[in-house]
């Protein structure tokens, strides 16, 4: 009895000495074609992912019971402030006077160690100032509730409004936490 014989084994192409398949075995790439002829390709493709995910969201969520969801009885977590109505948009005072002193520093531009520069840039309190319309007692309660913002944001060590103005080299943060007070007093109703 003779042995069986073996088929002679191929030999694998020889590799270039960088890894990378010989020449003769890569495949051709198709020729580039045009922008339309891509997209409209992808969307092809975008378009058979996106069917089948829809079939295997329904084959994965067949077996979940859905019942309506009762939302009278979903209540707001302890804590967190009651949210306000108010008639618009900026309808309460101190909010309103917030908003428009954030303004202010944006268009107008934002100076430190003066409430107004030469050349008519504001500080975070020139801005509350120059808003309120000479209404100490209402400028003095938007300063409060900016400040109440900063110190929320920054701590119980921060001194006044215009000492935490002073200390930053460019406006963005004190317009930052004027916007930040302008919410504050807006979630409160004042």
């Amino acid at each position: 009895m003779q042995p069986p014989t073996r088929a002679p084994r191929e030999q694998a192409p020889a590799r270039a000495p960088s890894g990378a398949p010989p020449a003769e075995t890569k495949a051709a790439r198709p020729p580039v074609q045009g922008l339309e002829a891509r997209m409209a390709a992808v969307k092809e493709d975008m378009d058979a992912r996106l069917a089948l995910a829809a079939v295997a969201y329904e084959v994965n969520t067949a077996h979940i019971e859905t019942t309506p969801v009762d939302w009278s009885r979903i209540t707001a977590p302890q804590g967190l402030p009651a949210p306000v109505s108010t008639p618009g948009p900026h309808a309460t005072p101190i909010a309103d006077l917030l908003r428009r002193a954030a303004l202010r520093l944006r268009e107008s531009g934002w100076c430190a160690g003066a409430m107004t520069d030469e050349e008519g840039r504001v500080c975070s309190l020139g801005a509350i100032r120059g808003e309120s319309g000479g209404d100490r007692h209402l400028e003095a309660q938007a300063t409060g509730v900016l400040m109440e913002a900063i110190r929320g944001r920054f701590g119980p060590h921060v001194e006044s409004v215009p000492s935490f103005n002073d200390a930053w080299a460019n406006g963005r943060e004190p317009t930052r936490m004027m916007e930040r007070a302008h919410v504050l007093a807006e979630n409160r109703g004042i």
